[in-house]
């Protein structure tokens, strides 16, 4: 059972929208769509009895959600998938994705990505399998992301109860993240505080500029300039899909070799690193946590890899 309190401003509200509002900062996975659902099976409550969608919130009460456990994970395991390991015990592994590896399946990869790989391995504890302790069927152990085409760190959660402590650590924004990008342009240090939310003409993509959406916070720090670009250090205070991304490309400053979010370089030298990157240049450098069970704090890092050290090479000797 969770628990959350809505806002004096909450007060006067459709339950639905404040609900599906908390549930969402709150709750790894929930959507709007669950949140109804939630409500028709009769999964949210308080002190006044069920929550139907059409009730009004007061201001201060506490709404508890009984969350239904996930299905079981479908995901099947596969030998032969290409990654490193960084640091494994009995609660948690911590990767070295390479660019290239989906994180976990979803529509248009059913298979051969991180996930599969890890349960080739024998790395998730069976209760994860087999006793619905996946956030959702596909993605067992999993409790943040990073794109298809962006390589560096990620943990994974091997069994419930280092799932659940990291999760609240990623909702309380204390785990460390930490990214090394070049930006196309002259790119200063500073923070981006938005609205983070579905693109309003392009679905595909994510944007800052809407007027509804989650908050997302990157603070930029400017590492070294060249004439054309500028390597940058993005440190997450929030994990939004493509939130750097968004950030740098609403800016003006797209990521080198992003296709989605920019656009070919006009620059021949930019052009050149761009191509010898071959996609996105971000990479997540460095990762730090509390450990579920010991509470020691851990660190990991990363070296950029090979194509984002030749694309700074040609800038450099440009």
């Amino acid at each position: 059972m969770i628990e959350l309190q809505a806002r004096p401003e909450h007060g006067g509200l459709r339950a639905d929208r404040v609900v599906a509002e908390l549930a969402m900062a709150s709750i790894e996975g929930a959507s709007r769509a669950a949140v109804q659902r939630w409500m028709k099976e009769g999964r949210v409550s308080t002190a006044r009895g069920p929550v139907e969608a059409k009730h009004k919130i007061v201001a201060g009460e506490v709404i508890r959600i009984d969350v239904p456990p996930a299905p079981a994970s479908s995901a099947v395991a596969e030998e032969g998938i290409e990654f490193g390991l960084v640091h494994v015990d009995d609660d948690v592994v911590v990767i070295d994705k390479p660019a290239g590896l989906v994180v976990h399946p979803a529509h248009g990869h059913a298979g051969g990505t991180l996930v599969n790989g890890l349960l080739g391995r024998g790395l998730f504890a069976r209760e994860l399998l087999e006793e619905g302790g996946a956030e959702e069927h596909d993605r067992p152990g999993i409790v943040h992301r990073i794109d298809k085409d962006t390589s560096g760190l990620l943990v994974v959660a091997r069994n419930a109860m280092a799932r659940e402590h990291l999760k609240v650590q990623f909702a309380a924004h204390t785990i460390e993240r930490v990214y090394a990008a070049i930006a196309v342009g002259d790119v200063q240090s500073e923070t981006f505080s938005t609205l983070h939310g579905r693109h309003p003409k392009d679905r595909v993509k994510f944007s800052s500029r809407v007027t509804e959406g989650k908050r997302a916070v990157t603070h930029v720090s400017r590492v070294r300039g060249f004439a054309e670009a500028t390597l940058i250090e993005c440190r997450l205070e929030t994990g939004r899909t493509h939130q750097i991304r968004v950030h740098l490309a609403d800016a003006g400053h797209s990521l080198l070799g992003d296709t989605l979010y920019g656009s070919k370089p006009k620059d021949a030298t930019v052009r050149a690193a761009a191509e010898a990157v071959g996609r996105q240049a971000l990479h997540a450098g460095a990762l730090g946590f509390e450990h579920p069970r010991s509470k020691e704090w851990l660190r990991f890092s990363s070296p950029l890899p090979a194509e984002l050290e030749a694309a700074l090479a040609l800038l450099a000797a440009g």
